[in-house]
C-alpha cells in the first residue's frame, strides 16, 4: 500500500602526502620557495573561503539542517571538477563531468542531504557515485557510506580524489538499479539520478523504517520523492518538489 503526501519547492536543475626536502643554495632559491608558499596559502585561504561562503549561501536559501551545512563548508567542491571549471565551482549551479554527467547544483546536493535526516552511524546507500563530492559529503555526517557508478572512469576518478582527500566510502563500479543486496538492509539510500519508476530492488533493500530519497519521473522533470518503509510490504510517499536530474540507466559502461 503506498500513501501520497504533496510538498512543493521551488524549481531547482541538476543537470560527483609526499614529502620534499630541498636544500637552499642560494638566497634567490629561498625567495623564490618562499613566495611560492605564499601563492599556495593565499589560494588555500581563498578556496577555504568560498566552501564557507557557499554554506552561507545555502543556508540563506532555506537549508536548515546544520549538520548538512557543516559539511557542505568543509568540502572543496574545486577538487570534485575539471580544472578549467574550477573558477565555477563556488556558484551553486550544476556543472559538466567526464562521461557527459553533471556534478549536482549544491543546493540540490544539501536539499538531498538534509531529507536523508542522517545520523551518525547509519548505513547510507548512494546510488550515482558521479564526481564523488555527494560521497564526501555522506563521509563528513560521519555516516557508513557505500556508493555505486556505472561508469567505470567515474568511478576510478572519484575513488582517487576521495581517499586523496582522506575519505574511504565503501566504492563500487556496478548497476544502480541493482543496488547491494550483499549488504543490505541500509538505512537510508540516495539515488543521484532520475529512475522513471521506483527502483524495486532498492525498496527491498531499505530496512523497516529506513528510507530512500529519489528524483522520480520522466525526462523532463521530476518531482523529489522520500519513500518510507514502513513494514515488510508497506510505503510511505512524500514529494518535495520538482527538479531536473540526469536519467537513470541500467548496466554499466566501461
Amino acid at each position: 500500500m503506498k500513501t501520497r503526501t504533496r510538498h512543493y519547492f521551488p524549481l531547482f536543475i541538476i543537470v560527483s602526502c609526499c614529502v620534499v626536502t630541498i636544500s637552499c643554495t642560494s638566497n634567490t632559491t629561498k625567495n623564490q620557495n618562499e613566495k611560492s608558499d605564499s601563492t599556495m596559502s593565499d589560494q588555500f585561504r581563498n578556496n577555504l573561503k568560498e566552501v564557507k561562503n557557499l554554506a552561507k549561501e545555502l543556508k540563506r536559501k532555506g537549508i536548515s539542517d546544520e549538520r548538512v551545512l557543516a559539511a557542505i563548508g568543509k568540502v572543496p567542491r574545486h577538487l570534485f571538477v575539471g580544472e578549467y571549471l574550477r573558477e565555477y565551482a563556488y556558484i551553486d549551479e550544476p556543472l559538466s563531468i567526464e562521461k557527459g554527467q553533471t556534478i549536482s547544483q549544491p543546493y540540490t546536493v544539501a536539499f538531498q542531504t538534509e531529507l536523508l535526516k542522517l545520523q551518525p552511524g547509519e548505513k547510507v546507500l548512494e546510488i550515482g557515485t558521479g564526481s564523488g563530492y555527494q560521497a564526501a559529503i555522506l563521509c563528513e555526517m560521519n555516516v557508513e557510506v557505500y556508493s555505486i557508478e556505472r561508469y567505470y572512469e567515474l568511478h576510478i576518478l572519484a575513488k582517487k580524489r576521495l581517499n586523496k582527500l582522506g575519505y574511504y566510502p565503501k566504492l563500487f563500479f556496478g548497476d544502480g538499479f541493482e543496488g547491494l543486496p550483499e549488504y543490505a538492509p541500509f538505512d537510508k539510500i540516495l539515488v543521484t539520478a532520475a529512475p522513471e519508476e521506483i527502483p524495486e530492488k532498492l525498496l527491498l533493500q531499505l530496512r523497516v523504517g529506513g528510507w530512500m530519497v529519489v528524483p522520480l519521473g520522466g525526462r523532463q522533470i521530476q518531482k523529489m520523492t522520500v519513500i518510507k518503509r514502513i513494514n515488510e510490504d508497506k510505503f510511505n510517499l512524500s514529494e518535495y518538489g520538482d527538479f531536473i536530474f540526469v536519467p537513470m540507466q541500467t548496466g554499466t559502461e566501461e
